[in-house]
């Protein structure tokens, strides 16, 4: 089991940023394949970024074309913990961030992920 919980969400202004943490416990962190994940309300669960095993190779995180340029995915092994730090923000990015993690290579997709936090509220004023 791996259990995992995010912070760092909050009310901020378009422009501003924010900085998400997932902390992860239960199994060994760095043999995991870590993402984030969004979900407004009445909207499905969209896939946000994601990070490979280990985070050491050349070409190793993905983005939602929404978000590139302005989110950037990292992750620190010997502190088990996914960021996700956030720049200039707009309102469409409100939503409930979710962090998750799959014991093999990064995916987009939501089924792909065994493991899921209890999310944290980004909203974005205009």
């Amino acid at each position: 089991q791996v259990q995992l919980v995010e912070s760092g969400g909050g009310l901020v202004q378009a422009g501003g940023s924010l900085r998400l943490s997932c902390a992860a416990s239960g199994r060994t962190f760095s043999n995991f394949a870590m993402a984030w994940f969004r979900q407004a309300a009445g909207k499905e669960r969209d896939f946000v970024a994601a990070i490979s095993v280990r985070g050491v190779l050349t070409d190793y995180a993905d983005y939602a074309d929404s978000v590139k340029g302005r989110f950037t995915i990292s992750r620190d092994n010997a502190e088990n913990t996914v960021y996700l730090q956030m720049n200039s923000l707009k309102p469409e990015d409100t939503a409930v961030y979710y962090c998750a993690a799959r014991k093999s290579s990064r995916s987009y997709a939501t089924s792909d992920y065994d493991y899921w936090g209890q999310g944290t509220q980004v909203t974005v004023s205009s």
